[in-house]
């Protein structure tokens, strides 16, 4: 059955990566889960943004890891976001987990190493999710298949998805070799006729990202994709006839 994880949180409709997003997701959606992206902050602490830059999405400028938690906290978040909503600051994972612990849903946390590898970042996230008891509830996934590879080291069981924006040959054989669960591919790499059907051949899945229109999602879920990753997870239950 296919799965609605929320991009960002509610992102289609609530600043990303907030906890007003998250919080909507469990709200106003039928979605299984959330995904979204973690950096660490000068001091070390596990934040939940998506851009290395802060310019975007805050009313901050630079580095994310140039600030330590307590610099980062004074921004506000989703000030370009068209809307009127209550301030909202930089996640912590720890509070993003506090309340994940409450629900049933699922987190695909991407740890954003490609930019900067963020040493440590690994170990850190292993214990946080053992801390709270959230094994079950956890998923991880990286553009930096290396960053799996240590994830793997440290939770042998981990579910693991391997991020791509490539049309990598061969794609089920090379994430059976790097122990993964998943691959978690561009939308018109999945659209790709047979992909899915290949990749489950080898007991690996196959997630979308970012699919928001109803047709493309309709498409995806014909072509047997397992996880819709989307900004709009309202429609996604539409396509999947939720109720």
């Amino acid at each position: 059955m296919t799965k609605i994880f929320a991009h960002r949180g509610f992102s289609g409709y609530y600043p990303e990566n907030t906890m007003l997003a998250f919080t909507k997701v469990a709200e106003e959606t039928l979605a299984d889960g959330i995904e979204l992206d973690i950096q660490l902050t000068k001091d070390g602490e596990i934040v939940i943004m998506h851009d290395e830059i802060l310019d975007r999405t805050t009313n901050g400028s630079g580095f994310l890891k140039e600030y330590t938690l307590a610099e980062l906290k004074e921004l506000s978040v989703g000030v370009n976001f068209k809307g009127f909503f209550p301030r909202q600051t930089i996640p912590t994972l720890r509070e993003f987990f506090t309340f994940l612990k409450k629900t049933k849903l699922i987190v695909n946390i991407e740890l954003k190493t490609s930019v900067f590898e963020y040493t440590g970042i690994e170990e850190k996230l292993i214990a946080m999710v053992h801390e709270f008891a959230l094994e079950d509830q956890v998923w991880y996934s990286s553009f930096n298949h290396y960053t799996m590879e240590r994830i793997l080291k440290l939770m042998p069981e981990a579910k693991c998805g391997l991020l791509m924006d490539t049309w990598l040959m061969h794609p089920g054989s090379y994430a059976v070799e790097c122990g993964a669960m998943a691959i978690n591919a561009c939308t018109p790499f999945c659209l790709k006729p047979g992909i899915a059907d290949e990749l489950h051949q080898q007991n690996i899945i196959m997630q979308a990202w970012t699919p928001n229109e109803i047709e493309v999602m309709q498409q995806l879920v014909a072509n047997h994709v397992d996880v819709l990753i989307t900004n709009y997870p309202d429609r996604a239950a539409q396509v999947l006839n939720r109720r």
